[in-house]
């Protein structure tokens, strides 16, 4: 057995040598040199560099429609690209299926770790990486796949084309490429327009509330799956509304098929735990309180059994507004948003079902970051649609358990911002970015001057690359007088 494992690592260090000379050899005599399929520029660039008046799908290139991570590895003897996360993960060479007009993410990371560099290129989008040689380098390309049909991607280093490092893109002339595929998996998404009418100037009064903890198998991504606890089976849970002075019954019944105890803290009670040390309610039963409100202002709810942290992750929080005496000031639009953490076991873009991981949420490192439960919850059908002159209005809140929001509408600025949701302070006005603590909540207003397709993000940008990440479509006529393309018309 020993003979055999030193004649297969004999043969694979053979065949790494051979590869490496050969593209020695290449390189000193370049007449040797195989002939490219079809020609790169000396100096590429992505094609969405070179053509952006050709946006069709997406508005904005701060996010690709399709991502793809692929590494560089030695396997049978031969150079490959091995892909990793979602549909391709481990495959050789993997097709790369997209749709016509799509922005595609290519992540190139150096996986055999032998000191030999490698890129990936494809020449008919007249895209190329950088160069990575040193094991976890990498290297990523962006560009809109502009035109269907199947294309080549490879290695364009001397060689390794030959030696088994080439692929295909396949553009189709369809949505190939669907945030959500249809399985069996439930629909957790909170829509971000499920918020009950504005309270306005009626009397304080009683209000029944109706909540069901669930623990449901919801879809987190693409061909992915995530065992969530939710309120009412949404994540968020119900956006709660009353006004100052209300009295508020909450009547809290845990599923029968729950496996777990849940239980209910507001922000907004006061009394012990929020209500939590009332409501810890074992799988079948049902707890009732009343409290009354008497601070106005938005509010996070969330489950609060130990582990906390880890229901909460799994999705049990929700926003309660409790408006102040005379309501507040009237807008066009009033939309729903809450920001939270996934802690899994596999990576991001893993594909099948994702199970919940608590080393990783002891050491505060979530996988996913989302709006509204998913990842890319709020973009295709769940998106934020209001039109050109209108006011809009967000209820923000994070229920993390951990990672504060750097909230920011890309391509708006806030008019008027309440911070950390004091509802009865005066607004901060003109503001680009409103940070948001976990267990927090703010209240932005702006108007929406031009048509287009607006990003809600997180502003520390990585977690856009883990889900994080909504659209706001604004219809209505171009105002070129705020936004358009070309000079300056100075009338002269």
């Amino acid at each position: 057995m020993n003979f055999l494992r030193q004649r297969r690592w004999l043969i694979t260090a053979i065949a790494v040598l051979f590869l490496m000379l050969l593209g020695f050899c290449f390189s000193l005599f370049p007449f040797l040199k195989l002939p490219a399929t079809v020609p790169v520029a000396s100096n590429p660039v992505s094609s969405l560099a070179q053509n952006p008046q050709q946006q069709t799908k997406n508005d904005s290139y701060n996010h690709p429609d399709v991502a793809f991570t692929l590494r560089t590895a030695i396997g049978e003897g031969k150079l490959i690209f091995t892909g990793q996360g979602s549909k391709i993960d481990g495959q050789v060479n993997p097709n790369l299926t997209v749709s016509v007009g799509d922005v595609v993410q290519i992540t190139l990371i150096d996986g055999d770790g032998d000191g030999a560099e490698h890129d990936i290129i494809i020449p008919d989008f007249k895209v190329q990486s950088g160069r990575v040689k040193r094991q976890g380098a990498a290297s990523i390309v962006t560009f809109q796949a502009d035109k269907e049909g199947t294309f080549t991607y490879l290695c364009s280093i001397p060689g390794h084309k030959e030696a088994g490092m080439i692929g295909q893109l396949i553009v189709k002339n369809q949505n190939a490429a669907q945030v959500f595929t249809e399985t069996k998996a439930a629909n957790i998404i909170q829509s971000p327009t499920a918020i009950p009418q504005p309270i306005g100037k009626r009397n304080p009064q009683l209000v029944r509330v109706s909540l069901e903890t669930t623990e449901v198998e919801g879809q987190l991504a693409d061909g992915t799956t995530y065992s969530y606890w939710t309120y009412n089976g949404k994540v968020p849970g119900p956006f709660v509304r009353v006004r100052i002075g209300d009295t508020v019954e909450l009547r809290m019944k845990n599923n029968p098929k729950s496996r777990n105890l849940h239980s209910i803290d507001l922000h907004a009670v006061t009394g012990q735990g929020g209500g939590a040390a009332l409501t810890q309610t074992s799988p079948g039963d049902e707890k009732v309180f009343t409290f009354k409100p008497l601070n106005p202002g938005l509010f996070v709810y969330h489950c609060a059994t130990p582990i906390v942290a880890q229901h909460i992750s799994h999705g049990m929080y929700g926003l309660i507004l409790v408006e102040p005496e005379g309501g507040l000031s009237k807008v066009d639009r009033e939309f729903y948003v809450m920001q939270g953490e996934l802690y899994t076991v596999q990576p991001t873009g893993y594909h099948g079902n994702q199970e919940f991981s608590v080393d990783k949420l002891l050491k505060e490192q979530p996988e996913y970051f989302v709006f509204n439960g998913a990842s890319k919850a709020l973009v295709e059908k769940s998106s934020l649609h209001a039109k050109v002159g209108e006011k809009v209005r967000i209820f923000f809140g994070v229920g993390g358990p951990n990672y504060t929001s750097a909230f920011h509408v890309i391509g708006e600025v806030f008019d008027r911002v309440y911070p950390e949701a004091s509802l009865t302070s005066t607004p901060l006005t003109n503001l680009q970015t409103t940070s948001v603590p976990p267990g927090g909540a703010t209240m932005v207003e702006f108007k929406v001057e031009v048509p287009g397709r607006f990003m809600l993000v997180d502003h520390a940008l990585s977690r856009l690359e883990k889900g994080l990440v909504g659209h706001l479509i604004v219809d209505g006529e171009p105002q070129p007088n705020i936004y358009r393309p070309g000079t300056a018309n100075t009338g002269t």
